[in-house]
């Protein structure tokens, strides 16, 4: 039997929906984009265009909910099978978008650069619990201009698992769009075969931004899959209370599904966001709090009820350094999330308010991801019945140690973490030379990438994505892109 965590009752799941659907038709939701707001116009929303307001109706949500798939595929850039969403499957793929990277040798946080990306990449590459490799954050060596895209081109270069990765601006789009028709070869090898995940980010409280809604629309029109991430944020730019909190966030996430559903009926999507509750003592959006982690776990629910796959950022942690705290949060997160079902969950290696990156902290994050996955397989029999035989081997041979039971079935009943977890007696790990967890997190990130091998994506494919990242490179101002040695 799956193990299985739920807070939700179906009856107050209905209420919650119904409360969000009739804020949208009676209150409406801002969209500053005037396609899609005429788009609406034509199905029958209430539109005020110079307001940029629209009210939603019955029929155009029953629409959106209709024809929403309730799962798809996801697959790697050799074209393989990586992902399939679907009822409680989970995967796990680094939080997104830091500003900053927990540097080894000072301690410090700092600006990242194009060499701790691809350092990155080589890591995730190796990593065998985390499933998906996001644009994790943000190289200060090239324009800010080109930042979106070149983080999608170095991961598609350097890494063969699929991406989650977001545009903040609507020119990004089309080379990230035709970046992966690289990778591809047509629209169409896109659309079957999807390569990436767009994170597309209403605002609180109820609102789509020109930028973000024209994401939504775009992903679309290539079938692109989208996680919608709405950030209500409780106490503060939503209700105080967690059902309060989860109406906005149903509301919001519905307004999205409506905007990709209506411009291409059956596109991809999860639903997906990232709330957190407000600490007012600090001003600070505790992603690693657990009435955050509770949230994200609900509106889970509500989206599998609605028969949508789903994602939330969750298993990360707020602390500023590799310490406990950041133990403790990313792995109750991790743990919640693998029990609750969420398909996609985003966010190892995250720390201090999704805004850094830890190399080392990812790492670790790889055996939390192992140990949940484990424990989402729950406990079943394995030739356990009739119980006779096996204790009176036991009995007889003092130990089952190699018994045929015990060499058959070892590596799926117990998961045996790497060398960044720590299970040798005191001598021993003396002897091994005491090493931190922190210190044993950095040998292994200096051993994966010592050992790191291209990817086997073809070399006239990895040509052409440095001759359009050049391109677009040159115009915003840059001669040349950043060394990749």
């Amino acid at each position: 039997m799956r193990p299985v965590v739920k807070f939700l009752e179906d009856e107050l799941i209905e209420r919650i929906i119904s409360e969000a659907r009739d804020i949208l038709c009676k209150l409406g939701v801002e969209i500053h984009n005037k396609d899609i707001l005429s788009m609406l116009r034509d199905y029958g929303a209430k539109v005020e265009p110079n307001k940029y307001h629209v009210f939603l109706t019955e029929d155009i949500i029953d629409r959106a909910l209709k024809t929403a798939p309730g799962s798809f595929n996801l697959y790697d850039v050799l074209g393989y099978e990586t992902h399939n969403f679907s009822g409680f499957n989970v995967y796990f793929t680094p939080g997104s978008t830091a500003l900053n990277i927990l540097d080894y040798e000072t301690e410090k946080i700092r600006r990242p650069t194009t060499t701790d990306y691809i350092n990155y990449t080589k890591v995730v590459s190796r990593l065998e619990n985390i499933a998906s490799q996001s644009t994790a954050f943000i190289p200060a060596d090239v324009t800010e201009k080109i930042s979106d895209s070149y983080r999608l081109y170095l991961s598609l270069l350097y890494c063969e698992k699929p991406v989650v990765t977001g545009s903040f601006t609507i020119q990004a789009f089309n080379i990230m769009k035709d970046l992966q028709l690289v990778v591809r070869g047509t629209k169409e090898e896109l659309a079957k075969k999807p390569l990436t995940i767009f994170s597309c980010c209403p605002t609180s409280p109820l609102k789509w931004s020109d930028v973000t809604s024209q994401n939504v629309l775009d992903c679309a029109l290539y079938s692109i899959p989208v996680e919608y991430i709405s950030m209500p944020l409780s106490g503060f730019m939503a209700p105080v209370t967690l059902v309060g909190t989860l109406v906005q966030h149903t509301a919001e996430t519905l307004s999205g599904l409506v905007i990709s559903q209506l411009t291409n009926p059956g596109t991809p999507v999860l639903y997906g966001g990232s709330p957190a509750i407000f600490d007012v003592r600090y001003e600070t959006t505790p992603t690693g709090a657990v009435e955050t982690q509770m949230i994200d776990c609900a509106y889970n629910e509500i989206g599998k009820y609605l028969g949508l796959p789903t994602q939330a950022y969750i298993s990360l942690s707020d602390s500023k350094q590799f310490d406990a705290q950041a133990g403790l949060e990313s792995s109750m997160g991790a743990t919640l999330a693998a029990l609750a079902g969420i398909n996609n969950i985003s966010g190892p290696g995250m720390l201090d308010f999704e805004s850094c990156q830890s190399l080392e902290k990812l790492v670790l994050d790889n055996e939390i991801c192992g140990t949940t996955l484990r424990l989402i397989k729950g406990i079943e029999p394995r030739e356990d019945f009739p119980s006779l035989p096996r204790f009176k081997e036991l009995l007889k041979e003092k130990h089952l140690l190699i018994s045929e039971h015990t060499l058959r079935y070892l590596r799926e009943e117990h998961y045996f973490p790497g060398a960044v977890i720590d299970r040798a007696n005191r001598a021993r790990w003396l002897e091994e030379g005491g090493l931190t967890l922190c210190e044993r997190a950095h040998r292994e990130i200096k051993r994966v990438i010592k050992e790191y091998k291209p990817s086997k994506l073809p070399d006239e494919i990895k040509g052409e994505l440095t001759r359009l990242m050049e391109d677009e490179a040159r115009r915003y101002g840059m001669d040349s892109l950043p060394s990749r040695l």
